[in-house]
């Protein structure tokens, strides 16, 4: 299946660089590239890419509205949307995640780490790098906001949906949840269905964001307790 991409960035070099470096990749090909939000959103709508890799930052409307905007009014399935940032610990990077990003990549990855990042996107899997991602919203959480466990959105979940949100805070894959709660992945699967479904969540990356936001996962505390 080939896996249509729209690139938006305001830097004309890199724009072409990446436009190049998606046309050349077997199974990967360029549906459009915007050079601010606001094309990016009216490409968006026009080509239904399944991937788009969109600028943090850029002029007008940044890449954090255009997300926000293009997720909100995509029909199913919604593209999935990869952030492009020049800072591994980039505040603005936990807005996109938080406006529902699919996660983010430094512009100075290898062209193999890009291509190797969209397929994954595309897939459906969890955050691209998870370590960096982790220790950005730990960052923030602690100087933006007091764990709260009774967080009220925590309410429509069952004890064991808790329990499997918390877990994906902590990074862990389907396969890793299955194991520590003897449960089969696909038993997994239809909890972090119902959890997303629950939340209104528009993708993984968003679940950890609230596994943070609700308390569930606090920064420095080890995930066990």
């Amino acid at each position: 299946m080939t896996i249509r991409v729209l690139v938006a960035d305001d830097q004309p070099l890199i724009r072409a660089g990446l436009v190049s470096l998606c046309n050349a990749a077997p199974g990967l090909t360029i549906v459009g590239d915007a050079a601010d939000g606001g094309q990016a959103i009216a490409l968006a709508a026009s080509t239904t890419p399944d991937v788009i890799l969109m600028d943090i930052r850029m002029p007008g409307l940044d890449g954090i509205v255009a997300t926000r905007r293009i997720l909100a009014g995509a029909p199913d399935p919604a593209p999935r949307v990869i952030v492009l940032t020049t800072f591994d610990l980039d505040e603005y990077v936990y807005a996109a995640l938080a406006a529902g990003a699919a996660g983010f990549l430094l512009k100075d990855a290898p062209p193999a780490r890009i291509i190797s990042a969209i397929q994954t996107i595309a897939a459906g899997d969890i955050l691209l790098a998870p370590q960096i991602t982790h220790r950005l919203i730990e960052a923030y959480a602690r100087h933006h906001r007091s764990p709260t466990p009774g967080d009220s959105r925590l309410s429509a979940l069952t004890a064991r949906e808790t329990e499997v949100l918390r877990l994906i805070g902590t990074g862990a894959g389907n396969a890793e949840i299955a194991g520590g709660l003897a449960l089969s992945e696909a038993t997994v699967k239809t909890h972090v269905k119902r959890i997303m479904s629950k939340l209104r969540l528009s993708s993984r990356a968003q679940a950890v964001v609230a596994a943070y936001e609700s308390g569930l996962v606090v920064p420095g505390r080890p995930a066990g307790r």
